[in-house]
């Protein structure tokens, strides 16, 4: 995701999408750590990305577990929509694009919850965001780093 440098009063910051946030879990008074190699939620282990897709994939079930396909798709649609003209765009949104259009709900259970290297490709960039409260994420984020 591009980030553009802001003026901030004397500062210069960034303004991080809500939906980024909400997939790490993180909300109003959280902190997040700046190193050379990134900026990170703070004070927490840093993982694999075996741990990281288990996240994902934990986050990915609680969304099956709690919404209808039909849900599903309207949130991948509307998210995949605001980041195209935000210019957000990455190749796997297409594919997504495509999942949410097919209303084959067997192929889209597959990219959010299946275990081959396909589904765990496409998680890298999950377009449901923002189905799960911040304090759901939140919930299974710190449940996985226990």
């Amino acid at each position: 995701m591009k980030l553009t440098l802001r003026r901030i009063g004397n500062s210069l910051g960034v303004i991080i999408p809500k939906d980024a946030l909400v997939g790490l879990g993180l909300g109003e008074g959280d902190s997040l750590e700046l190193r050379l190699g990134g900026i990170r939620p703070a004070n927490r282990a840093r993982r694999g990305n075996q741990e990281l897709d288990e996240l994902k994939r934990a986050i990915s079930l609680a969304v099956v577990r709690q919404f209808s396909p039909r849900e599903i798709r309207a949130q991948i649609l509307a998210n995949l929509s605001r980041w195209r003209r935000q210019d957000l765009w990455i190749s796997a949104y297409d594919e997504w694009r495509e999942l949410a259009q097919a209303n084959d709900d067997g192929d889209l259970f597959a990219a959010m919850i299946g275990r081959d290297e396909e589904a765990v490709r496409m998680r890298q960039s999950m377009p449901y965001a923002g189905l799960l409260s911040p304090r759901e994420v939140k919930a299974l984020n710190d449940e996985s780093v226990a």
